[in-house]
């Protein structure tokens, strides 16, 4: 198998570095402003966007995050009372996730800062063509690597 060659590793480590950047700097800003995670935002946001409910595993899958991992988010924000958990009347093995009046709130009170943090430090430096192009670019690497079934799909490790 062939390496990579000097100019894909130069926009590999790019890519790597300018992500690590802008979710520091994401990250300050949620903590800040809400007192959340960056994981517990996307949650708040995924549940805002689809109209306030989704399953747990719609959630994983969405933020590509795993079964425990957003279990404990979801409850921490459940104690904070930024959402709700109830089983789904209509299939008995889910469990629905609703957002709150308060997680509503807490969206309102972050977004202007994370909009900010985004524009200046994402946004700002390129033309609109750039910002297009990236976006292509990154919807179509995105949909490659979402071809593999999410890790909320893969089998549980059965403890022996």
């Amino acid at each position: 198998m062939p390496g990579l060659q000097p100019h894909q590793l130069g926009t590999y480590f790019a890519l790597i570095e300018s992500v690590s950047l802008l979710q520091h700097a994401v990250e300050q800003q949620l903590r800040a402003d809400g007192d959340l995670s960056d994981i517990q935002f996307s949650l708040l946001m995924r549940l805002f966007d689809a109209n306030g409910q989704l399953t747990m595993t719609a959630l994983a899958d969405g933020v590509v995050y795993s079964r425990s991992g957003l279990t404990y988010q979801a409850g921490q924000l459940e104690k904070a009372g930024l959402i709700t958990r109830s089983p789904d009347p209509t299939d008995e093995r889910s469990t629905l996730v609703t957002i709150t009046e308060a997680g509503h709130a807490r969206i309102a009170k972050v977004l202007p800062g994370h909009i900010e943090v985004v524009r200046r430090l994402l946004i700002d430096p390129l033309p609109d063509r750039d910002v297009k192009s990236l976006g292509d670019i990154m919807s179509r690497v995105r949909d490659h690597m979402r071809t593999e079934p999410p890790r909320s799909a893969a089998p549980r490790k059965r403890r022996p």
